[in-house]
């Protein structure tokens, strides 16, 4: 190896080092007081992913070397139709499955099970209605439920009536996926977590439903299409981790 290309090879790092330092120093102070917790190569030659927490949790910008414009927007690869800063922030906001409160979410199977989504969902959110439909078609899965009446909070006792029915799932259905609310007869009185789960989906930084948690801990908001639901469930717990 020739020395100048060893040369070469150590200037690398400190200039990329050089370039985040930047980069921190120009953008930090435009994003009201969130803090930079990361910068890299983007998957984009000539542009850096830039990222900080928000409100949604982490969040993703894209700049250029130095840091003297900001691209607010994701980056989607026509050749193989895939939303890349989508499927990055997915990675970033990833939690631990286990770590969720499963033994406060209204439990649903159909078949063996073997595909596994936690969503919070409120019943009255057009979105989730929406989503329910798509979610109704796959087959054995087991879907946890954190009800999160949010959109309609005057409703919440409709949320509370589904724990205390006898069967919550089939209250849950009826009242979220029927073509018409159908509110449980039951009372809401009983012990339930509804305003505990308002609590763990703000920590979480739930600010919309439907907010979904794949097996591998990924987050998406919003709901899916039936294939790309049914392409995503089917992947490794482990995937992309």
């Amino acid at each position: 190896m020739s020395r100048a290309v060893l040369i070469l090879l150590l200037l690398v790092p400190l200039a990329l080092s050089a370039n985040e330092a930047q980069i921190r120093k120009a953008l930090e102070p435009k994003l009201r007081g969130a803090k930079i917790e990361g910068v890299q190569a983007a998957p984009v030659a000539g542009l850096w992913e830039v990222r900080f927490r928000g409100e949604r949790g982490l969040r993703v910008v894209y700049t250029d070397a130095t840091g003297s414009y900001v691209f607010d927007g994701n980056i989607i690869d026509l050749r193989n139709n895939r939303d890349l800063t989508e499927e990055r922030l997915r990675t970033l906001n990833a939690i631990k499955f286990e770590s969720l409160p499963l033994d406060l979410a209204v439990k649903i199977k159909r078949g063996n099970g073997k595909r596994v989504l936690a969503m919070f969902s409120d019943p009255y959110c057009p979105a989730c209605r929406q989503f329910e439909k798509a979610l109704g078609q796959v087959d054995d899965i087991t879907v946890y439920v954190f009800m999160y009446p949010v959109i309609r909070p005057e409703n919440a006792d409709h949320s509370r009536a589904v724990w205390c029915s006898p069967d919550r799932a089939k209250a849950w259905l009826e009242l979220a996926a029927a073509a018409r609310p159908k509110v449980p007869e039951a009372a809401a009185s009983c012990s339930n977590p509804v305003d505990k789960l308002i609590e763990v989906g703000q920590k979480l930084g739930v600010n919309s439903t439907p907010t979904l948690f794949l097996a591998n801990g990924e987050r998406l908001s919003g709901g899916l299409a039936l294939n790309d639901l049914k392409e995503l469930l089917d992947q490794p717990a482990t995937a992309r981790r």
